[in-house]
C-alpha cells in the first residue's frame, strides 16, 4: 500500500457553497430513506442505512430531519423512487457518470441529456464509460485526524486497499479531504468501523465510482466542463455525479467561475 498526495482542484469551486449545501440535505434525506425502505429501519442491522445516517451525520443534518426521514420509509410513496445510472463524455472527452433517484423517469433521463447537450458534452449507452471505473469503497477523514502515518497504519490494520493524504491548509480550502482511504466495495463497513475505533467518526463513507485513469483538459474545455458539472449537480434527480478530469491548479482557479 502506498500513500500519496493528491489534492482535488475542483476545490476551487466554491462560490455556490449555500446552494450546494442546501442540495446536499436534500440528498442525505433521500439517500436514508431508500436505504430504509431497502431494508430494516434499524441502522444495527441495515449497513446502508447505517451509512447513510453517518453521512447526514457528518455533514450536521439535525437529528429530527434524520429521524423523519427514516420514519418516510413506511409511506408509500419511496416506493415509486427508481436508481438509475446515466453515462456520458463531457468537453475534452472527460467519462461522467451519473447516479440519479427519481420517481419520474422520463423527466430525470430528459433533463440530464439536456444538461449534457447543452455543455459541450453527450449521454452515453450504458456501460459506455462505467467499465472504465471501479465501485468501490471511500472513506474520508480531516487531516487533524492523524498524521499520514498514524493514517497509513490504522488502514492497513483494517484491510483498507489505499490511502491518499491531503494535508492542505484548511484556511485555503475549508473542504479539503485530508486523507482519503479506499476500500474494497464489500469490505467498507468493516473497514469504516475497525478505523473508527482508532481515529474516531469518519468525516464520510460511500460506495463511489473510481476511475482507472484520468483525462486531461486545459484551456477553455475546463470552463464548459465546470458548467456541465455545475448543471448536472443542480438537477433534483442527480444524486451524485463522478467524472475523470485531470485539471491544472491554475486551470482551475482561471475557470471556476
Amino acid at each position: 500500500m502506498a500513500g500519496h498526495s493528491k489534492f482535488k482542484n475542483i476545490m476551487h469551486r466554491k462560490g455556490r457553497a449555500d446552494a450546494v449545501r442546501s442540495k446536499l440535505f436534500s440528498k442525505l434525506s433521500r439517500d436514508i430513506t431508500v436505504a430504509a425502505k431497502s431494508g430494516l429501519p434499524d441502522p444495527a442491522a441495515n449497513p446502508r442505512l447505517r451509512l447513510a445516517i453517518n453521512n447526514a451525520k457528518a455533514e450536521s443534518l439535525p437529528k429530527d430531519v434524520i429521524q423523519r426521514a427514516i420514519n418516510k420509509a413506511s409511506g408509500g410513496d419511496v416506493d415509486t423512487m427508481e436508481e438509475i445510472r446515466y453515462e456520458g463524455r463531457g468537453p475534452g472527452g472527460v467519462g461522467i457518470i451519473v447516479e440519479a433517484l427519481t420517481d419520474n423517469r422520463n423527466r430525470a433521463a430528459s433533463n440530464i441529456g439536456t444538461a449534457f447537450k447543452k455543455n459541450g458534452g453527450a449521454l452515453g449507452e450504458m456501460n459506455s464509460v462505467a467499465f472504465m471505473w471501479d465501485k468501490v469503497g471511500k472513506i474520508t477523514y480531516a487531516a487533524e485526524a492523524g498524521t499520514e502515518d498514524a493514517v497509513m497504519e490504522a488502514a492497513i490494520e483494517a484491510g483498507a486497499q489505499d490511502v491518499e493524504s491531503d494535508l492542505v491548509k484548511p484556511d485555503i480550502y475549508e473542504d479539503a479531504p485530508g486523507h482519503t482511504i479506499w476500500t474494497a466495495f464489500e469490505d467498507l463497513n468493516e473497514v469504516a468501523e475497525a478505523m473508527s475505533k482508532v481515529l474516531g467518526d469518519p468525516k464520510s463513507t460511500a460506495i463511489v465510482w473510481k476511475p482507472q485513469s484520468e483525462v486531461t483538459v486545459t484551456g477553455d474545455a475546463v470552463g464548459t466542463l465546470f458548467k456541465l458539472l455545475d448543471a448536472l449537480d443542480a438537477e433534483d434527480d442527480v444524486q451524485n455525479v463522478y467524472s475523470n478530469e485531470d485539471i491544472s491548479d491554475e486551470d482551475a482557479a482561471k475557470y471556476a467561475g
